[in-house]
Parts: structure tokens; sequence; C-alpha cells
């Protein structure tokens, strides 16, 4: 049996479009030292172009790098390829790891990846899905998200976006492609490959946290980063029910991605709350690409934190104390092609069923 492996270990998912220089990235954080303990599951070897002079081959699938890296080609479905080395590590059989990165095609929809830990029995008992990485390529990406509905869901659903070639791309075109991911996905970090300071830690230190028993911490830099900062990222907001100040939505007119904030002003119901995400997930789970946000629930003093994608919900976070004085709901969503008036309308009615209970003093 393997020592000091986290009860579940999260799995992170490596994406971007077709030459958006995700292999380069990935190439890149494999010489990490901060990748020790970590397991990275890709499609070739020759396609990160490893030197074979310094890998210590573990058998013909895997490798372990200088870093400390456990390398592994995937051989058929990702499932299996994952319940192999997590019995290989139980076992004692290869390194232990801590995290495990899969590196995506070109073409991959993130989302039936993300799903493959929850849908697996074996799985979910061991692993939760961890952070989504996307490459976009400065030069050509926005021609890229006008064109491929894949660029455009990998970098909706990203909790980290990394801007590459933008050494070779003029700034009137990143600024551009800049202010067209910040329309569809308002609150994930933009980080540039071509920074000395992007490394793994930079990557994955958020969702490290909530590995090492923190996920209070990791919400609130997602709260402070989205809706705190000196250059918030948080889209326009509509309040409801009844308070609404323009559509909220932060797209022009005909695009499909699209990312609007719900603030509600009273306690919501829980009850009702989960009742209501589930029949929205459950219609409207797969042009739902992420909904995240912080509620104010009734009842209590502090409030809960919530994540999912698609069909995918994490568990809620109860945080300690808000991070202002600002107690109303706050729900980030990012859909695709979905009427933001049908969300607001349908949790509106949620909660005027709901039986109001009195807030803790």
């Amino acid at each position: 049996m393997a020592d000091n492996v986290p009860a579940f270990t999260p799995v992170h998912l490596l994406t971007g479009f077709l030459g958006s220089g995700k292999t380069t990235l990935l190439r890149r954080l494999l010489s990490d030292p901060a990748m020790a303990r970590t397991a990275v599951l890709i499609n070739e070897f020759g396609e990160i172009g490893l030197d074979h002079h310094l890998l210590e081959p573990i058998d013909e699938t895997m490798v372990l790098l200088p870093s400390g890296c456990l390398c592994c080609t995937i051989r058929g479905e990702l499932a299996q390829a994952i319940r192999d080395i997590h019995a290989r590590r139980e076992r004692g059989d290869i390194p232990s790891f801590d995290r495990l990165v899969i590196e995506s095609t070109g073409l991959a929809d993130p989302f039936p990846i993300l799903s493959t830990i929850k849908a697996d029995p074996v799985l979910r008992h061991h692993f939760r899905p961890g952070t989504v990485i996307a490459t976009v390529d400065a030069v050509n990406g926005r021609f890229q998200l006008e064109t491929h509905v894949e660029s455009t869901r990998q970098a909706a659903i990203a909790d980290r976006l990394v801007l590459t070639k933008t050494d070779i791309a003029d700034e009137v075109t990143v600024a551009r492609l800049l202010d067209r991911l910040r329309r569809f996905n308002p609150d994930a970090p933009i980080l540039r490959a071509a920074d000395g300071d992007l490394d793994a830690p930079a990557l994955f230190h958020q969702d490290d946290l909530a590995s090492a028993g923190q996920p209070e911490r990791s919400t609130r830099a997602w709260f402070r980063q989205t809706f705190q900062s000196d250059d918030p990222v948080a889209p326009e907001t509509a309040s409801q029910p009844g308070h609404e100040h323009g559509s909220g939505d932060r797209t022009r007119h005909g695009e499909r991605i699209r990312s609007f904030v719900v603030t509600v002003d009273e306690p919501i119901d829980w009850t009702a709350f989960g009742i209501w995400l589930t029949m929205l997930l459950n219609r409207h789970g797969d042009r739902i690409l992420r909904v995240k946000g912080m509620l104010n629930l009734a009842g209590e003093i502090a409030p809960v934190a919530i994540h999912g994608v698609q069909h995918l919900v994490h568990p809620p976070v109860h945080m300690q104390a808000w991070p202002d004085d600002d107690r109303r709901s706050r729900i980030v969503f990012i859909v695709d092609d979905l009427d933001s008036s049908l969300i607001r309308r349908s949790l509106a009615a949620f909660n005027r069923l709901a039986v109001p209970l009195p807030q803790r003093s």
C-alpha cells in the first residue's frame, strides 16, 4: 500500500485546440521539479520529445523523469488507464503520486474526460476532478474561437487559461483575444506561456489548497479574482428576482458562449436551491458549461460556495465567514446558446415557493 496518498487524488486536465502549444507547455511542465509526485497520462512519448538518455524506464508505457514526474502513455480506454495506474500505486509497483494530469487531444470536448472520474464505480472512490488548464494560441486563437466550437468549450470550461505565442503576436491581436476570452470565461486567470514564472505551482496551487484540506482558501482566491480585484473580471450582474439591471450577458448578439452573473438579494433556501440546480442540470447540463458562486443560505451565518461543470457538481464548500460586507448570493454561469432569462426566472420561481427561515444572528 502506498504511503501519504490523498484520500481523493485530483485529476487535472490539460487541453487546448490543435496547434495551441499544449505539447510545448506539457514538455516544460515535465521538467519542473514541482511536478514530483505527479503522474501524467499522455498520448504518445514521441510527441513530447523526451530525452531518452535522462529517462528511467519502468515498462513500455511508463517512464520516470528526472523531475520525479511519472509519465505514462494512454493505451485503450482512459478509465482503464487510470484504474491500472491506481492499482500499481496501491501495490507499490510504481512511485507514489499526489496528482494526476491528463493530456487531451486537440479536438476533445473536456466534459467526457472529466465525467470519467464520476461515472466509473472504482475511480470515484479514489479520484476527484481537479483543475482544467486550456492553452490558447495568441496568433490564431480568436479565429479558432469563432469557427471551432471545441476550442470555445475548452476555453469556457477552463479554470486556467494559458496564452501561448504572445512573443510573435502583436498587442492588438492579443488584446482582442483577451477581450473575447473574458466575455465567456470571466473568472479564469489568464497566464502567458512566455512568462518565466509560469510553472506547476502557478497552474495547480489553488487546487492544491483544496487537496490539502483548505478548500475555503481556494474559494476565497476565486472570489477575490472575480469580484474584488482592481481589474475585476466578473461579468455584468443582474439582480433577481425583480431587480434586473440589464441583461448581464457579456457577449455580442449571436455568440453562442456567454457568461452572466445572477445576484439574489434575499437568503436562499438550500433544499429548494438543490432541487432547482439538479433539475436545471438534468435538463440543460450539456449547455451549462460552468456554474460557480457563493450563496447566502436562509438560517446560516456564513456562505456556501458551489461549483459545477455541466452535469458534474463538486461538493459544496461551507465557508467560515463572508469575504466582504455584501451578503447577496452571486452565481456565475457560463452557457452555450442558453437564454439567461430562463435561468433567472426559474430560480426566482423556486425561491418564491420556498418557506423562508429566520436568519441566525
